[in-house]
């Protein structure tokens, strides 16, 4: 099975991820941005997510929910060019003179890594990386 083409493929930040599990009001927001697209998730928000799951102790049933909504999503895992991209990210942003976090680095390179936007309510998570498509309905 061949990839869709960029246009129709979006990287979903962590937190939008999050307001599409719990149903926030916020997910309506980047509903029209989702809507018959592929929706990619990095590795790292999983490790995010599961990390989420463990601090706040988490019961089987939510746990449970968590990996039923994964199911709505594409993973893309790290890879030798992934790992490249995220060095180019973090080191472009430091010489920007400004900080990313090193998991909102890895979310970034894989949107960069693809060519394809990235959809967060954190547009400011991601100021300085260069060439990155930020979708954002934070006012």
């Amino acid at each position: 099975m061949s990839q869709p083409p960029p246009r129709d493929r979006v990287v979903v930040d962590t937190d939008v991820v999050s307001f599409l599990l719990k149903r926030d009001s916020r997910a309506e927001l980047y509903r029209p941005h989702l809507t018959d697209r592929m929706l990619v998730i990095s590795f790292m928000t999983v490790a995010e997510l599961d990390r989420w799951v463990l601090a706040r102790n988490w019961g089987e049933r939510r746990r449970t929910a968590l990996e039923q909504h994964l199911r709505n999503f594409v993973v893309y895992p790290f890879d030798r060019a992934l790992c490249r991209v995220w060095a180019e990210v973090t080191v472009g942003v430091s010489r920007r003179g400004r900080q990313i976090g090193w998991a909102d680095a890895w979310i970034a390179a894989t949107a960069l890594l693809h060519g394809i936007p990235l959809i967060t309510h954190n547009a400011k998570d991601y100021r300085g990386v260069d060439r990155l498509v930020v979708v954002s309905e934070t006012t």
